[in-house]
């Protein structure tokens, strides 16, 4: 009878304590996969009731999804232009846009691949992409606006458009060019330092495209919202980001 007693006030216990666990519905950029995972971590040891939930993919999909009113808490974007374009729709929904940190553009390849680190200025495309295809974002995701921008910059636009395999994020981008499906990708420095599968061909000067900035806003009126918000921007967490390989704002 005791025994049975213990487990029901057990299982009450544990029922107030996930009652009481807020939940949180972070809207991110594919490029933060693993940076704010970790930093999850990190929050989890100063907020331990905050049941933290991630959706990553494109920021024009994200920011599409919270303008239909999905259970977005934070959005975060890889570019100010969809963080501007929810402003604009939805402007109830954002009190404050918060910039976090900076991000590189990089010309990967296959590890396998016979391509050695080279510059842009002479890269020769036609040879490097043979047969193949250039991966990239699509056009309405930042990674994919960027790489135009700095094709555009190097005069070789109208070369490779008709060779470009467009995907949904830059981690589709990183997939292509892992699996060794096509010969060259376009993507962010972080996505290129978390993969053992690919080399880094060239760095693209921040020039050829403009400040890859990545800004923050709550769009709820979860409080916890401003609390990871702010634990974003401490040194704490600034360190997480450098560690990946972002940079921090000028």
């Amino acid at each position: 009878m005791k025994k049975r007693l213990c487990y029901f006030i057990l299982s009450l216990a544990l029922l107030a304590n996930s009652a009481f666990a807020a939940q949180l519905n972070v809207f991110a950029a594919a490029s933060l996969t693993n940076v704010l995972q970790q930093i999850g971590d990190a929050y989890k040891q100063q907020a331990p009731d905050t049941e933290l939930v991630f959706s990553f993919a494109g920021s024009s999909t994200l920011a599409k999804q919270i303008e239909q009113d999905a259970p977005a808490d934070l959005f975060i974007s890889a570019d100010q232009k969809w963080m501007a374009y929810l402003a604009e729709k939805r402007s109830q929904k954002i009190a404050q846009i918060t910039p976090l940190v900076q991000n590189e553009l990089v010309l990967i390849a296959p590890q396998s691949s016979p391509l050695t680190p080279s510059t842009l200025d002479d890269f020769d495309w036609q040879a490097a992409l043979g047969e193949g295809y250039l991966a990239v974002g699509d056009d309405n995701v930042p990674v994919g606006r960027y790489a135009k921008k700095a094709l555009e910059y190097f005069g070789v636009w109208a070369q490779v458009s008709p060779k470009l395999a467009k995907a949904k994020d830059v981690r589709a981008v990183l997939a292509y060019v892992e699996r060794g499906e096509l010969p060259l990708g376009i993507v962010y420095a972080t996505d290129a330092n978390i993969s053992r599968k690919v080399k880094r061909i060239a760095t693209f000067p921040a020039a050829s495209y403009g400040e890859i900035i990545y800004p923050a806003a709550t769009v709820s009126d979860n409080p916890q919202a401003a609390h990871f918000l702010a634990f974003l921007t401490s040194p704490q967490a600034q360190q997480i980001f450098l560690n990946a390989g972002f940079k921090p704002l000028k």
